[in-house]
């Protein structure tokens, strides 16, 4: 049986890069897949899955008003698809995660979703949510914040370096906005009394 995993991790901790290898190993068996990434991130080229090392694959951008359902069978009827592999899932609506389960369930075609776990104030992402609510797996990619622990929070900054305490959940940005935390130090950083307030929204 087909399953829905997600694969969760703070910022630079080599998700695209985890993405591109597996879909690696399915092509080099001569598997076919479907690659998708958010349209939204505009870093590099439209419809490009890119890695912090220099790997990098043609993805279907979605937006929210993308049938990723109805995509995926379409692509599915040309040609039989062995992998289904999602870049930036957190970007996801609870619709299209539930279509992602579809695809896993009915269709019978393994899901591999990539994605942040939670936002620069320690809130869930709606994607995200959903994704660990449904998923069948849930596996952490592991990073490290500057003292050594696991880091599992995402801190955005300023351009002198300092917490942004307030903003837009989605704001794309690299090394230049983010920076991966244990919770120890995102709480120090961030001020506890927001970190409180993003838990009780």
């Amino acid at each position: 049986m087909a399953k829905l995993y997600f694969y969760y991790a703070s910022m630079n901790a080599g998700k695209s890069t985890n993405l591109l290898q597996a879909d690696f190993n399915y092509r080099e068996r001569g598997m076919a897949t479907m690659l998708f990434t958010a349209g939204i991130d505009e870093r590099f080229a439209a419809g490009t899955i890119t890695s912090r090392i220099g790997l990098e694959a043609a993805a279907t951008p979605f937006d929210a008003t993308t049938e990723i359902a109805a995509c995926v069978a379409d692509r599915h009827a040309h040609e039989a698809l062995s992998c289904v592999l999602v870049d930036e899932a957190q970007f996801l609506s609870a619709d299209q995660v539930d279509q992602l389960a579809h695809v896993a369930d009915v269709v019978g075609i393994p899901v591999l979703a990539y994605g942040l776990r939670t936002d620069f104030l320690g809130a869930l992402f709606p994607g995200s949510a959903r994704l660990l609510a449904l998923a069948d797996a849930l596996v952490e990619i592991k990073s490290v914040c500057t003292c050594g622990r696991k880091a599992t929070m995402n801190l955005r900054v300023d351009a002198a370096g300092k917490a942004v305490a307030q903003g837009r959940q989605t704001e794309i940005g690299g090394n230049d906005l983010y920076i991966a935390l244990c919770r120890r130090h995102f709480t120090e950083a961030l001020g506890r009394r927001h970190f409180t307030e993003a838990l009780v929204r």
